[in-house]
């Protein structure tokens, strides 16, 4: 167990230098902040000063060094939009982008578990039908017209909860949550729904098709012939082991969630961090733009770590499979 996590560290390591890589490499031909900063009118020597106290004239090597040598000490340099240092950015943002993300998370998973389970065992009901054919529509329209589809209804027409904004928060140290005024929770109800949509009715349907694929097995049908109700079959056995490839899938899903809630964030002007790398990528903010990018990436290292490590204490057969090659 100890080298698999050992294991699963360094590939992780690996991993983030990889992305780091990269992320600064491209964002480097993504335009030059210095004419965003300085505007058109400004001097050559007004725009050398600026590049040297920048670091911008160094070689690309010099400034990827200092990047990941920042990163790795949680610096990331001076927003060059704002002239903040990246970090305390990154830090009032996360709040909200967690908030949300988490809240869009468990809205798919306790709404499309149960679902997914409905419709396995009464798939020729009329219900799941309508199910099956609502979760075609939503893995079919694209995030932002679900957003607005849901403005145009509940904020405009309706006038029941706004349209955009975070709402009243509260203050916890340096963690900020609406969820304690019902502003906040008024305001957290549209973009949670339009993120989770996507997420789950692939849950849903991933959960069906499981269920049917595990009711069929010939444990199932042992244990009907044993005389267990259905309710222990369904619920003691076939739901458990439907659960396994779930958590995998699950797991990258609220990766997905926190890097693609960009386009919720946009649309509803949520301050989250989504919303922040928008306005870096208008200002060509490099230092911004890449720490997102490492963040993204570390979430789904950490995640993919999580949900390995949860394979295999869920999965009986995987211990069985190393502890024989071991041997």
């Amino acid at each position: 167990m100890l080298a698999f996590v050992l294991r699963r560290i360094l590939q992780s390591g690996l991993v983030m230098v990889v992305v780091a890589f990269i992320a600064f490499g491209l964002f480097n031909f993504v335009g030059d902040p210095v004419a965003f900063m300085l505007g058109q009118d400004a001097t050559q020597e007004e725009r050398v000063r600026l590049r040297g106290e920048l670091g911008l004239d160094q070689p690309f090597y010099v400034q990827f060094g200092r990047f990941v040598g920042n990163a790795v000490k949680g610096e990331f340099g001076v927003s060059l939009r704002q002239g903040r240092p990246v970090s305390t950015l990154l830090r009032e943002r996360l709040p909200a982008t967690i908030e949300l993300s988490v809240a869009a998370a468990l809205l798919a998973l306790f709404i499309g578990i149960p679902l997914g389970v409905y419709t396995a065992l009464r798939r020729q009901s009329w219900l799941s039908h309508m199910l099956l054919a609502a979760s075609l529509v939503g893995v079919s329209l694209p995030t932002f017209l679900i957003g607005i589809l849901l403005i145009l209804v509940f904020a405009v027409y309706l006038g029941w909860l706004p349209s955009f904004g975070r709402g009243d928060v509260v203050a916890l140290g340096w963690w900020t949550t609406g969820l304690l005024t019902q502003s906040g929770l008024k305001a957290l109800i549209l973009p949670a729904i339009t993120l989770c949509l996507f997420q789950l009715t692939l849950i849903m349907r991933l959960v069906r098709a499981e269920m049917l694929e595990v009711l069929r097995t010939d444990y199932i049908k042992f244990g009907r012939a044993r005389g267990l109700t259905d309710r222990a079959i369904h619920f003691g056995h076939a739901l458990k082991n439907t659960l396994v490839p779930v958590i995998t899938i699950t797991g990258l899903q609220l990766g997905s969630i926190i890097a693609f809630a960009i386009i919720t964030e946009t649309v509803f002007q949520w301050p989250g961090m989504g919303l922040l790398f928008i306005q870096a990528v208008n200002f060509a903010d490099i230092p911004v733009m890449a720490a997102y990018l490492c963040f993204i990436a570390l979430v789904f290292v950490l995640i993919n770590l999580v949900v390995d490590l949860l394979y295999y204490a869920v999965d009986p057969r995987l211990r069985i499979e190393r502890s024989a090659a071991a041997h």
